[in-house]
């Protein structure tokens, strides 16, 4: 299994100002957590515990509460997403022909786990259930590109197109 790799947190003022903001404008709803998250998570494209600090400090929220919600729903990510988001379809039909070694070779060769991104902000790495290229499985997309009847020995010339 591969390391925890940690990206720094790199949030400018510019989008902490925004996150003030809009904290500010749900100030007054007492339902306003879920719609702070995904506004800060577009600010910020993802949410660091720097963010969900912030979040708590200036909503009275305490931090558990935050994380819980985070980790809960799947739109939100704890991570950073790369330049280059690989994603390997763990589907029946695509593990079943192979996609969990495709994964386990993604893992090694970036060195990093599900749902992380590499320390150059390159590539991040996750899992999905079906994308609905069965007849092309096993199956992994780099962004809007799409590979399939993959193996193994491919995963490295893969990643070479993306250097």
């Amino acid at each position: 299994m591969a390391t925890k790799t940690t990206v720094p947190f790199n949030g400018t003022a510019e989008q902490e100002a925004k996150l003030l903001a809009v904290i500010e404008s749900y100030k007054n709803d007492p339902g306003a957590l879920m719609p702070v998250l995904q506004k800060a998570q577009e600010i910020y494209g993802y949410l660091p515990i720097e963010v969900q600090k912030i979040i708590s400090d200036t909503m009275g929220i305490p931090m558990e509460k935050i994380y819980g919600v985070v980790t809960f729903y799947a739109q939100f990510s704890l991570y950073p997403k790369g330049k280059y988001n690989i994603s390997v379809c763990l589907g029946t039909a695509c593990y079943v022909k192979g996609s969990g070694d495709v994964y386990d070779k993604l893992q090694d060769v970036l060195k990093i786990g599900g749902g992380e991104c590499t320390a150059d902000g390159k590539f991040s790495l996750e899992a999905c259930r079906c994308i609905g290229a069965c007849g092309l499985a096993p199956v992994m997309t780099v962004n809007e590109d799409v590979y399939g009847r993959l193996t193994v020995d491919q995963v490295e010339e893969i990643l070479a197109k993306y250097e």
